[in-house]
């Protein structure tokens, strides 16, 4: 445990900007987002996090109020970087962190499992999921690259109408073709990874069309790369997969399991409560695993951008006045 070490005038300071685990390890990543990704942090009030914001930006500048702690700064830390955005500052509403992505995603994903059995329940819950995604990927999104109100409708209306899409074709040609029920229940899972790979891209289509910046390892940009972006992109696309597979492909198999049983089978409350419970206890652990399996700060190589992106190349190439980096660096994103 942290000693209770007063953090004012020490010269062992923390480095505020910088994690307290090794972002180059999987297992480091792990740890740091479950830290900043801890469901119980969505249920603090407002006040907390303000202050919590005060006093990490204080620390910062070097001006906090003396006797102030190493835990109190940390927690500043982690409130602040579980909230708020890291372009802007700004807090983000509780329904977009990730945070709220344990709580949010088992009430949904819940829903879409237990109820997929008729077209119109269907359609409701992949439009409610849907909803949910937007809402986090614009929460999360890159404030550099802002959408228009144009550009955020087709990208909700785009994912959503994939989602029912592919929910409702693929329901009825299982219904036809197999006859085996277990297929069906995992109709909302395809559902929802065919989304994913709508709504991401379509929320962040300005980075691919513009380009993210990309940094040497210093830390100094030395250009904006779209390939870059692509790559990045397809990561978290990846990652959201990753990270809803357990819950959607493993508890399907048990409930129709155990729903062979009469007596569990009679009862109506048993498969929306048992599968929303399960969502949660995979959700708990697969947010972290899986925001964690590539590093925030993804590299790319120079031979890379020559290649596919010529003119992020030439750009590089004009702002290290031909001293290339080996890899450039950029932010993947959530």
């Amino acid at each position: 445990m942290m000693s209770k070490q007063s953090a004012t005038g020490s010269s062992d300071r923390i480095d505020i900007e910088a994690s307290p685990w090794d972002l180059d390890t999987y297992v480091g990543r792990v740890k740091y987002f479950a830290w900043v990704t801890d469901p119980r942090l969505c249920f603090l009030p407002d006040k907390q996090y303000e202050e919590a914001k005060v006093l990490r930006n204080l620390y910062k500048e070097g001006k906090e109020p003396a006797g102030t702690t190493k835990e109190e700064v940390m927690n500043a830390k982690r409130l602040y970087e579980s909230a708020f955005h890291p372009d802007t500052g700004d807090k983000q509403n509780v329904f977009g962190r990730m945070s709220f992505q344990m709580p949010g995603g088992m009430l949904v994903t819940g829903a879409m499992l237990a109820f997929y059995k008729s077209t119109p329940q269907v359609v409701f819950w992949q439009w409610v999921n849907q909803s949910f995604n937007a809402y986090v990927n614009y929460t999360n999104r890159n404030a550099k690259s802002p959408l228009s109100t144009t550009q955020l409708a087709t990208a909700y209306s785009s994912a959503t109408l994939s989602a029912c899409l592919t929910a409702i074709n693929l329901k009825k040609f299982l219904a036809k073709k197999s006859s085996n029920p277990i297929l069906q229940r995992f109709v909302p899972f395809f559902a929802v990874a065919a989304a994913n790979a709508v709504n991401i891209p379509l929320m962040r289509q300005n980075e691919i069309i513009t380009g993210v910046d990309v940094s040497d390892k210093n830390s100094n940009v030395v250009g904006s790369s779209r390939i870059a972006a692509v790559k990045g992109i397809s990561l978290v696309v990846l990652s959201r997969i990753i990270m809803c597979s357990p819950g959607m492909l493993i508890l399907p198999i048990f409930t129709e399991r155990l729903e062979k049983n009469p007596w569990l089978k009679a009862q109506k409350w048993f498969s929306p409560v048992f599968q929303t419970l399960g969502c949660g206890v995979c959700l708990i652990f697969m947010v972290p695993l899986a925001c964690a399996l590539f590093p925030q700060n993804c590299s790319i190589s120079i031979n890379t951008l020559k290649t596919l992106d010529s003119a992020a190349y030439e750009e590089i190439k004009k702002n290290t006045k031909g001293e290339l980096p080996s890899k450039v660096y950029f932010n993947k994103g959530l």
